[in-house]
């Protein structure tokens, strides 16, 4: 039987990672201000940073059509979807109907959409995850429950030192900022059901990445059989930094990659996203 992954492009890869999983990405559409660009493997990151940092207004990002999930389906006759948490963004949706459209037209063919409840590199471990059910040769079912389970105890987490995305998209009100901004504060924020919540915060890059270390050491999970993940936006040192601050809670494998467009238009330029 022929398998396929296929996420949406807020799923952060490596040159390894693309390999290994081998997951087919959908891209998302980001506009700033004037400038248009495909979060693909042709995006110029640099200039959509710099514009995006200059421009006084929000990103604004389109989401997948049901029409290009339907596209990749095409070829998969056991096909696991996952995309970004449809708490914030309508692209589940989008992979759900391109299921009902291909299924319609191919009734023998399996297709199944996991919700993330997170983004970024938590896609990622969820494809890896996947990738692993597959060559364990689960059943659909089994796979389906073991990720549904995978899911639901994931934990994701992510720091910025520059808030003024989530200022402009309203995710924090202009008065907070300029306050947390003032103090030099930092927050810690988090993933809970797919809905992004503040953790803690503290002042100062520094302190937060520490106190960063002591919630994740807390979190009570077995971490020898987790894989870590980290993908940063253009802050590889302190990614390796933190891979560094972790490796004692000795964690099955810790992974990097870098975000590419829509998970940098998130976490903003220099910020640090992890799951396990």
């Amino acid at each position: 039987m022929k398998y396929k992954i296929v996420a949406d492009s807020s799923c952060d890869l490596n040159e390894e990672l693309e390999k290994n999983v081998d997951v087919s990405l959908v891209p998302f559409k980001i506009d700033i201000d004037d400038s248009s660009y495909i979060d693909d493997e042709n995006i110029d990151l640099v200039d959509m940073t710099k514009k995006m940092l200059a421009s006084p207004n929000p990103i604004k990002t389109s989401c997948p059509s049901p029409g290009d999930f339907a596209e990749e389906y095409e070829e998969g006759e056991n096909v696991f979807v996952v995309t970004i948490s449809s708490k914030l963004s309508g692209t589940y949706n989008s992979a759900l109907l391109a299921k009902d459209m291909a299924v319609e037209s191919s009734p023998n063919k399996f297709i199944h959409v996991f919700d993330s409840k997170s983004a970024s590199i938590g896609e990622t471990l969820i494809a890896l995850k996947i990738r692993e059910c597959i060559d364990a040769k689960l059943s659909n079912g089994q796979i389906v429950e073991k990720i549904e389970s995978f899911v639901n105890n994931m934990k994701t987490f992510f720091i910025s030192d520059d808030l003024s995305n989530l200022i402009k998209n309203g995710r924090i009100s202009k008065t907070k900022g300029l306050i947390i901004n003032a103090l030099n504060i930092v927050p810690i924020m988090g993933a809970i059901d797919g809905t992004i919540i503040l953790v803690d915060k503290a002042r100062g890059s520094k302190r937060a990445f520490k106190k960063l270390v002591q919630i994740i050491s807390e979190t009570g999970v077995n971490f020898e059989e987790r894989v870590l993940a980290i993908s940063h936006a253009d802050a590889l040192q302190k990614a390796i930094d933190l891979r560094e601050e972790l490796k004692s809670l000795n964690f099955k494998d810790i992974v990097i990659v870098q975000t590419k467009g829509l998970s940098t238009g998130y976490v903003n330029d220099g910020g640090v996203i992890i799951s396990f």
